[in-house]
């Protein structure tokens, strides 16, 4: 028969027997910073690893339209008689003038068109003349002459946008180089027409030409 000085001895031992069991498991417990899962799938107290961004590709700049290659150019829809600058621009015109251009850099998608004679030895073919809009024809339909080079000038500068397998469209604000039948290459607004002409340009070595003093 248990009396009430034995029941209150053995409550004792088994609430100190509990305190040690409840002490040892705290000590044991992990850190809640060390351990505890974040909303993000991530754990608290360790930084989530930064995704690498892929890297952009480096688009190369053309050669041909950098300056420093000349470069000898024919309509592609034509019977591939290379552009002449003589008086005008022509093609296939044979008259002894410039077929060796530079597509100059200038800014702002700008060039200037340098033309050189042949590399024969004459000095004259050395100093550079440039295409130029002719300024005494009449809209719409525009010429391109021999001048002397000035980038300033803005009747110099001229647009040329690639279009692919190795091909450009020429043209000066916004009009565009096309062949019209019995006027030869001529600068014309487009309009809603297509684009009809474009040229290629095929490489024909550096342009370290050295001008006449």
């Amino acid at each position: 028969m248990f009396t009430m000085k034995g029941i209150a001895g053995a409550a004792i031992l088994a609430c100190t027997g509990a305190l040690v069991a409840c002490g040892s498991a705290a000590d044991k417990a992990p850190s809640a910073t060390a351990g505890t899962p974040t909303p993000s799938g991530t754990v608290a107290g360790t930084a989530a690893p930064t995704a690498t961004p892929p890297s952009t590709p480096v688009v190369a700049a053309d050669p041909l339209l950098s300056g420093k290659r000349e470069v000898t150019i024919t309509r592609v829809q034509g019977s591939g008689s290379e552009l002449e600058l003589s008086g005008r621009l022509e093609e296939g015109g044979n008259t002894g003038g410039r077929v060796l251009f530079v597509p100059t850099p200038i800014g702002a998608d700008r060039y200037v068109i340098k033309a050189y004679g042949a590399k024969d030895g004459h000095p004259a073919n050395d100093d550079a003349s440039c295409w130029q809009v002719n300024g005494l024809d009449i809209e719409p339909e525009l010429t391109i002459e021999a001048a002397v080079c000035d980038e300033d000038n803005p009747i110099q500068r001229f647009t040329i946008i690639a279009k692919g397998d190795g091909t450009y469209a020429i043209g000066s604000e916004t009009r565009h180089l096309q062949h019209a039948d019995g006027n030869g290459l001529i600068l014309k607004e487009l309009g809603n027409a297509p684009l009809r002409s474009t040229f290629r340009f095929v490489d024909k070595g550096p342009a370290n030409r050295e001008p006449v003093n």
